[in-house]
Parts: structure tokens; sequence; C-alpha cells
């Protein structure tokens, strides 16, 4: 991984303390820990959003031994985390307090900004010097605009969307498209590291731009399996030989490996929402709302790609995972 960093000037460095309390915490005694190396013993986590993906992720860091505090709306929802050894706190803003590095995985741009931006959010809460990390699939001018309200207050923003879903997230392999300050992103390898395989992306934005590209090649993968699955299947052919004769040509595919048995079996249990993509490949076919004349591109494989995921959530099956795209075309074809 190369980044090219470059150094910055910060008005305040500190070390974080281990309060008993979140109730307790002075935020002129709470210290952060940029650009100090950052350890499992001196650096606390603050993670936000604990759904399929953000459970796991946060799973790994209080494996590898950091101190985690989290938020969840639905306070049943950090029992596990809890059992761990992690902490839960009664807002985003007390998990900024109590934090060096916040992470968030939530569900759309929408939930960003309200975890990041309201008087009680994240930005709100972190201590100079402190680092907000957005791992959820996100709009690309949200970053760049939280990006920039953190700077205003000696903060740093790194947006930092993720790619291999729950097996990913899970096992530490996912795939992380990072982009900010490339010093701040450098400093954060080994938290990245702990979840899978970070790469530097540019500035603010990029790391969300690349994610839309990986989503839209996603959608393509799995639209193309799921008709191969269905042209096979109608054939008589014996699927599963099928997918295993043809995955090691040039058919084969990361989605093929994640999702083709589960699409066999009608194992449409999430990894990541099918609404989400709907959500996510709509911010590249839709990018003009930004404004943003120059970005637009014309995407025709996305845009049906879009229409297809929109059945899935039209038939009622938004909160099965994108595996289950392959039921759109089952029903197309009368199955």
């Amino acid at each position: 991984m190369s980044y090219g960093a470059r150094p910055h000037k910060l008005t305040s460095f500190f070390t974080p303390q281990s309060p008993s309390s979140l109730s307790l915490i002075n935020s002129a005694n709470m210290e952060t820990p940029y650009p100090k190396p950052i350890t499992p013993s001196k650096t606390r986590i603050g993670w936000i959003g604990i759904g399929v993906m953000g459970n796991a992720m946060a799973s790994r860091l209080l494996s590898a031994g950091y101190s985690v505090t989290v938020y969840a709306r639905t306070s049943s929802k950090a029992l596990q985390l809890q059992s761990q050894g992690a902490t839960l706190a009664a807002s985003p803003f007390d998990v900024a307090k109590s934090s060096g590095v916040v992470f968030s995985m939530v569900g759309t741009p929408q939930d960003v900004r309200s975890i990041a931006l309201d008087p009680d959010g994240i930005v709100s809460g972190l201590n100079p010097g402190a680092v907000y990390v957005d791992t959820t699939s996100s709009h690309p001018a949200l970053a760049r605009e939280i990006f920039k309200v953190a700077r205003e207050k000696d903060c740093w923003a790194v947006d930092a969307p993720v790619s291999g879903g729950d097996i990913g997230a899970r096992d530490g392999k996912l795939a992380i498209f990072a982009a900010g300050d490339s010093a701040v992103v450098q400093w954060l390898t080994p938290l990245f590291e702990v979840l899978g395989k970070p790469t530097f992306m540019g500035e603010a934005g990029c790391g969300q731009s690349c994610k839309i590209a990986n989503q839209i090649v996603v959608g393509a993968n799995l639209l193309g399996l799921s008709e191969g699955l269905v042209f096979a299947d109608k054939a008589g052919l014996d699927v599963r030989k099928w997918m295993d004769a043809i995955k090691g040509g040039a058919a084969g595919s990361m989605a093929m490996e994640l999702y083709g048995e589960r699409m066999i079996k009608k194992d449409f249990r999430p990894g990541g929402f099918a609404e989400y993509m709907v959500k996510d490949m709509g911010m590249g076919v839709d990018v003009v709302e930004e404004s943003e004349d120059e970005r637009v591109v014309v995407l025709p494989g996305a845009a049906l790609g879009k229409q297809l995921f929109s059945a899935m959530v039209a038939n009622g099956d938004g909160k099965l995972g994108t595996q289950g795209l392959v039921s759109v075309i089952e029903r197309i074809n009368g199955k």
C-alpha cells in the first residue's frame, strides 16, 4: 500500500484515558491518539452501527484487544459485543467523546448525515485530533462535507467503505477503499488490517466513488450469475456441476465464490441487503442529482441492475441478501 503521506500541523495531540463511566468523561482530559502510533492498549475505539457487517467488524477489533465503545438504537443488539467487553454508550456524541477513532457502519447517506452531523452526533463529540471513519456505502459529496466540518474542529474524517459481505467481515478479509488525508489513512493501517486490506483511493469522497463503481461491477456479476443459473437449470444441467465447470474459466468471479452455492440453496440470508444495492447503484446512475454535471456517466447496465434490485424490493424482498436477485430472474421465467 502506497500513500505519499505529508505532514500536518495539528493544534493538539493526545493519549487516551480509561474512564470507568461515560458520564465521568471530561473532554479536557479525554485524550486522542493521532499521530501517536495506534496500539490496543492505548487507542480507544468507538463503533456506531452493529448490524450484520458492523457487528462482525467491531467484534474483530475487540478480539484484537482494542477497547471498544458502541452505540445502537436498539440496545439489545449490543449484548454480544458487550459479552466480549464492549461498553455501551447513550449516543453517538458520547461514543465520540470517549474515543480516539470512531467507526460507523449504518444504512444510508441519511443515516450517516444524522449520526455524523446532528448536534448530538459524532463530529460534535470528537476531541481535537480524533478521527472519524465511515465504512458505510454513502455519497461522495457527503463524505467531502463531513471531512470539511471535521477539519474545522481540528479533527479528521475518512471515508472507507468496504466490500466482501458478511463472510469478509467475519474473516477480516474486506476490501477497504479509504480516502481523505493520506497521512491519516496510513496511520489507521493497524486498525484497517484487522478488518481487511486497505487501499488509499485519494481525497475525501474518493472512497465512496470507488465503492459505487465496485457495486456496479458486483451487481453486473450477480445478474450474470443469476441468469446463467436459471438458463443452466432450464437446459436440464446439474447447476452445481455447471458452476464447478465454469468457475475456473473467464466466468469465474468472487461473486460466484461468495454467493453461487447460496443461490442454488435459495439461502438468501443477508450479508448486504438488496435494498442497499438499489441505493448504491442509484448513486452511480443518479449522480446528476448532486449537480456535478462533469461527473455524470451513462451507465445502461447499472440502470438495468438498479431496476432488477428494485423489483426485489417491490416483491417484499428488500431485506434479503443481494444473492436473492436470482429470484427476480426466476419469477420472470415463471418459476
